[in-house]
């Protein structure tokens, strides 16, 4: 799979500027010290201090979230109640990422656009790829359990959950979330697309296996 995906971009068959990619997260309304954060050096003996974990109840929002090497299309959370399914992936989230990149390429629209997301039931639903494909995407193919390809995991939303802050409603987090995005410089998407080309050849070097910890 990496191995054809990477090909069509170094015969420049494809490219990164045409690639659309994105997943879903949750991301909770209270915010708590990082693992980086709760480091602390205690004295022998001494009994190391408490640290504040998410409850298993803690109010939390399911966002989906679509980028391009120019920035966000697309942002929308999922109503108190709801759960994500293809109908739901579907109308939510792909539906309205085509009407904005159809606005934002008014000539070509979607037509011919590679697009990427990992292998989540949802995503692989056989009417989920029929209405990408009616669309003109051409659908790239990700390799099973391979979370170090995904884009949003390995780098989009920890970076938006790192500078979150505490908020009573989604509709909040919302507002912050898309504040976040759309104060990213657009050179740091264009090189986290392109630092994904060196996580395929990593991926094709390491047979599909998780390599993570081996990029410096």
């Amino acid at each position: 799979m990496c191995t054809e995906n990477l090909a069509n971009f170094d015969k420049k068959q494809w490219r990164l500027t045409d690639v659309v990619t994105g997943d879903e997260s949750w991301f909770y309304h209270r915010q708590i010290g990082k693992k980086q954060t709760n480091k602390s050096w205690v004295a022998a003996g001494e009994k190391p201090r408490t640290v504040v974990r998410q409850g298993r109840f803690e109010p939390k929002t399911m966002f989906s979230i679509f980028f391009r090497t120019t920035g966000v299309a697309h942002i929308s959370y999922l109503q108190s109640g709801r759960t994500i399914d293809h109908k739901t992936y579907t109308n939510d989230c792909l539906k309205p990422l085509v009407h904005t990149l159809n606005e934002q390429k008014p000539l070509s629209g979607t037509k011919n656009m590679e697009f990427h997301h990992d292998n989540a039931r949802p995503h692989v639903h056989t009417s989920v790829s029929a209405y990408l494909e009616s669309q003109g995407f051409i659908i790239m193919d990700h390799p099973p359990y391979s979370p170090d390809l995904a884009l949003s995991d390995f780098w989009l939303f920890n970076y938006i959950k790192k500078r979150l802050s505490n908020h009573k409603s989604a509709e909040s987090l919302n507002n912050e979330i898309t504040a976040i995005v759309n104060s990213i410089p657009v050179k740091e998407f264009q090189k986290t697309f392109e630092k994904r080309k060196e996580r395929m050849r990593c991926c094709i070097k390491y047979k599909g296996d998780y390599f993570e910890h081996l990029i410096k």
